[in-house]
């Protein structure tokens, strides 16, 4: 079982002049669900190298038993300081793709063709596609085969309206998670804030927020077992 995880390679929190990133449990929590399965786990982003974490998910009260075991796991550091870039994976070399968030995948990977033919291959070869928190807005510019918004139609969550008010980050994002996909003509539902909610819609596995991201793992896993 071979699966991609895709990670954003921004680190500029709008104009604000403070940092962002990939959100460091949202990479932790379905890294060792996918390890500990026998996963063969690559990791890919836009310029490849070291991608920026978003130094706010590394703040003690954001630390799980996870992102400790991620900062101890010497493979796994030295994997992260050298990922791949994402125009030179192809869906031909893996099983599924995984898309981890933080606020950076707003501005880059939900604008990156690579990253947009990349999920399209996946969904058109039959291939589950799961993405957790801000990743959901990556579908933004995401086609089905028909043309249409992949997620019109398609049951989805992603990160609240009120859950990006509670980090004040409103009117700092390029768009609003929720409010995208509910104008792409995605279901979108969700649960009260930072509660654990994942939805699937056939190939397609969305989780909320932050804490969804072990669920959300399991869940892909759970479709590539069957």
């Amino acid at each position: 079982m071979k699966i991609l995880m895709v990670l954003t390679s921004h680190d500029q929190l709008g104009d604000t002049g403070k940092k962002t990133g990939f959100w460091l449990e949202e990479l932790a929590a379905p890294y060792y669900a996918f390890k500990d399965a026998g996963a063969e786990i690559t990791l890919a982003s836009p310029k490849g190298g070291n991608p920026p974490l978003d130094p706010k998910s590394n703040e003690p009260m954001f630390q799980t038993e996870l992102t400790h075991r991620f900062e101890a796991d010497a493979a796994a550091t030295a994997q992260l300081a050298t990922t791949v870039r994402l125009d030179s994976v192809s869906q031909d070399d893996f099983d599924s793709v995984f898309y981890p968030g933080g606020h950076g995948p707003l501005w880059d990977l939900a604008e990156d063709q690579h990253s947009i033919a990349l999920i399209e291959s996946f969904i058109g070869a039959g291939k589950p596609v799961a993405l957790v928190c801000h990743a959901p807005g990556v579908l933004r510019h995401v086609k089905a085969a028909n043309g249409q918004p992949l997620v019109a139609g398609k049951k989805v969550t992603g990160f609240t309206n009120s859950e990006e008010e509670g980090v004040q980050l409103t009117h700092v994002v390029p768009f609003l998670v929720e409010d995208e996909l509910k104008k792409l003509g995605g279901i979108y539902s969700k649960a009260d804030d930072w509660n654990s909610y994942v939805v699937i819609d056939g190939l397609l596995i969305t989780g909320q927020n932050p804490g969804s991201s072990a669920a959300t793992a399991e869940a892909l896993l759970k479709q590539l077992a069957n």
